[in-house]
């Protein structure tokens, strides 16, 4: 084993056992769900690289969709999933990138399923970027999970040690990396992040491809910018920009075209205005914010959430 190997796999194993107290209760859930009594360790969670266009690729595991570039000299990542998949993440992405260190992790927002991992990654990384917003939204919602959790502290998040207002481009091992903040959507730190000479958008979670989205209120998300968010970044690139999500339903996959974030555009254009209809026809909010049937148009996305519904009732009524 030469060096290179064994300090990748001696700091990428501190990494991990900072995290241990966020991986611990996810692997509950995971043991959980594979059934319940089942003696030994849980199963390992689904994990999967793929190429996608030129340089760039994706890794799907627990939580956003990472997306990459391996340049020649030059390596970013996008976004660092959970802890567990983080790992798996980071050592395929440095074995296809030769043992090189990644010049820049991005952080397209705070929620944890795309920044617990940086605790993983940051050993390897030299710088973590992120929306300005997206620090303080990590920590603060760390205390909070933490204040549910009473007893032995978490660890402290790993959060942005860069972060940008409104814009923030570099060139990055032959690649032309440009980040775009357009106002709160998702939550209130969300980023675009293009890859502008191989035409690869990445959407985080502005994109939830044929799946009910989260809207995080309480980060200052707004559905109807989130709106103007999708059809601004649909008419910035061309008709051949291939994009990443956040997310997918089951049967869809996490990366797509142009009409897939018109289609989310259309998605949250409907559930505004099919909360809008029960408002005006004087339902309470109890009876709105039920699980429902589909909203019309989207199949895909099976019967309406209370999750959904709630934070759409919240942002009409004010």
């Amino acid at each position: 084993m030469n060096a290179n190997r064994r300090r990748f796999l001696t700091t990428t194993s501190m990494a991990l056992a900072a995290a241990a107290a966020g991986r611990s209760a996810l692997f509950a859930r995971v043991s959980q769900s594979a059934g319940a009594g089942q003696a030994g360790p849980p199963a390992a969670p689904p994990t999967a690289f793929a190429a996608l266009r030129g340089t760039i690729g994706t890794f799907v595991g627990q939580g956003g969709t990472i997306g990459y570039h391996i340049g020649k000299d030059g390596v970013v990542v996008v976004d660092a999933q959970m802890a567990p998949t983080a790992q798996i993440a980071l050592q395929g992405i440095r074995e296809r990138a030769g043992g090189r260190m990644i010049d820049v992790l991005v952080n397209t927002h705070h929620h944890g399923d795309h920044t617990e991992g940086n605790a993983v990654f940051r050993p390897a990384v030299k710088r973590i970027l992120a929306h300005v917003n997206v620090p303080s939204l990590q920590r603060a919602a760390a205390a909070q999970q933490a204040a549910a959790r009473p007893g032995a502290p978490p660890p402290e998040p790993v959060v942005a040690d860069a972060t940008f207002v409104n814009t923030w481009e570099e060139d990055v091992g032959g690649e032309r990396l440009a980040l775009k903040y357009y106002g709160a959507a998702h939550t209130s730190g969300d980023v675009v992040v293009t890859f502008a000479k191989t035409d690869v958008v990445h959407m985080g979670d502005l994109v939830f491809n044929r799946r009910h989205p989260y809207i995080d209120r309480p980060a200052g998300a707004s559905i109807s910018n989130w709106i103007k968010v999708l059809e601004a970044v649909a008419g910035e690139h061309g008709s051949d920009t291939q994009y990443i999500f956040g997310h997918a339903g089951e049967r869809f996959p996490v990366t797509g075209a142009r009409a897939d974030l018109l289609y989310q555009r259309d998605y949250l254009t409907a559930l505004l205005e099919h909360v809008r209809r029960e408002l005006t026809a004087g339902k309470p909010k109890d009876e709105i914010v039920k699980t429902a049937a589909a909203l019309r148009g989207f199949p895909d996305h099976g019967p309406l959430v209370p999750r959904v519904l709630t934070a759409a009732y919240e942002e009409l009524a004010g």
